[in-house]
């Protein structure tokens, strides 16, 4: 299984949105769907591996996907 890497909310959200999420709402977390799933990622600089394989695994996309995606 391959690792996910430790990147930025930014850089989830961009490889979200070229998936076809798009962003419902904005605070401390960012809220994102593709009106089948719902995604919520923290605002933090850098996401923790943990929190972004939660996060790839509510969204239904691989770690190998994701990194392609970026």
């Amino acid at each position: 299984m391959t690792k996910v890497p430790q990147v930025s909310h930014e850089r989830v959200v961009r490889a979200l949105k070229r998936v076809g999420y798009y962003v419902l709402r904005e605070g401390k977390h960012i809220s994102m769907t593709d009106d089948k799933h719902l995604v919520i990622i923290p605002r933090h600089h850098s996401i923790k591996p943990g929190t972004l394989k939660q996060i790839l695994e509510a969204a239904e996309i691989s770690a190998e996907r994701f990194k392609e995606l970026l």
